[in-house]
């Protein structure tokens, strides 16, 4: 076992030892309070499907278990929120599979630029064996994935000083925000641009003040998160598809009784079929939305941008599982 793997597991023993009547609550009616994180605000997709998922738990458990929600990161941002899941801080996140990397680097897969054309086909592979085996080794890191919500696909906005982005050479030289997510730096990388790693809860600010040229995420994140007010430009790029994993503490979950599991299987399911269904609305209708707060809208072609980025996947040949990257590849 690895030193790292053995520190995690640590970590996690201690972690449980902090948790109270998580068996109690399971086996003999005592009440569960669990605790519910997020980066983003409430009306963030992810947020509002949640909601969903707490009315269904404590309906389906005669309220023997509450669904405590924490958003905008009063928990941590989302690196925080999944370590918390590892050492027992945090009940339950939903975050960007890439953010999962740092425990089992091959959940990121989907990430990989320009895989789908559009969300059924994300979907269709998303709930396929090929995301399901990247996912396994997850649960030694006592991540239980409970569903897939959809955070949508990444686009690029840019500051009124940097100007529109129309062609792959727009996106020379531009330092720009992203998440702690290796595929999506090495996208930016090879589309030409400095890629910057800051967490979600200080991008408002930090575009206020001029810290970065450009950020990305998907349109619902722009909208909703209002960074419209601090970036001038979007670019339809949808270069890199986001699945977000909507997970619970293993040891949680080892610990419900099989009607309980049954009960939160059965609510994770309708909030992510909620979350994807307010994903796909919001893309489609928040682009003209942006327009109205003044946004200046391009649609580069995205051929170009493929092109570029073609070599993504040879880039991570030694951190990747080989037969996965086969099953990807273009």
């Amino acid at each position: 076992m690895s030193i790292k793997k053995i520190t995690l597991i640590t970590g996690l023993l201690a972690g449980m030892l902090l948790f109270s009547g998580c068996e109690n609550g399971a086996a003999g009616g005592d009440k569960m309070v669990l605790k519910a994180g997020f980066s983003t605000g409430t009306s963030d997709p992810r947020c509002v499907s949640t909601e969903l998922f707490k009315e269904e738990v404590e309906k389906g458990t005669d309220g023997r278990i509450v669904i405590e929600i924490h958003p905008d990161g009063e928990l941590g941002a989302d690196p925080e929120l999944i370590s918390g899941v590892v050492n027992g801080n945090v009940d339950i996140t939903a975050s960007s599979a890439g953010n999962f990397a740092t425990y089992d680097p091959n959940v990121g897969i989907s990430a990989f630029p320009f895989l789908f054309e559009d969300f059924d086909e994300a979907w269709a592979f998303v709930d396929g064996e090929t995301e399901k085996e990247a996912e396994k080794d997850l649960e030694d890191y006592n991540i239980k994935v409970l569903g897939h919500y959809d955070n949508g696909f990444r686009c690029v906005t840019t500051s009124d000083a940097v100007g529109p982005i129309n062609s792959v050479d727009d996106m020379s030289g531009m330092v720009i925000r992203t998440p702690e997510n290796q595929i999506v730096m090495q996208t930016m990388l090879l589309l030409g641009a400095q890629p910057k790693v800051l967490d979600f809860t200080k991008l408002y600010d930090a575009l206020a003040g001029g810290e970065f040229d450009a950020q990305e995420n998907p349109i619902p994140v722009i909208y909703n998160n209002r960074l419209y007010e601090v970036q001038s430009n979007l670019a339809i790029t949808n270069h890199s598809y986001d699945t977000m994993l909507f997970v619970i503490r293993q040891d949680i979950w080892d610990s419900l009784s099989p009607e309980d599991q049954a009960v939160i299987s059965a609510a994770a399911e309708k909030a992510q079929a909620k979350d994807r269904e307010l994903v796909k609305t919001q893309t489609e209708e928040y682009i003209t939305k942006l327009q109205e707060e003044g946004m200046n809208v391009t649609y580069p072609d995205l051929e170009e941008f493929k092109k570029a980025t073609a070599s993504a996947t040879e880039q991570f040949a030694d951190s990747y599982d080989p037969e996965l990257l086969k099953k990807i590849s273009r």
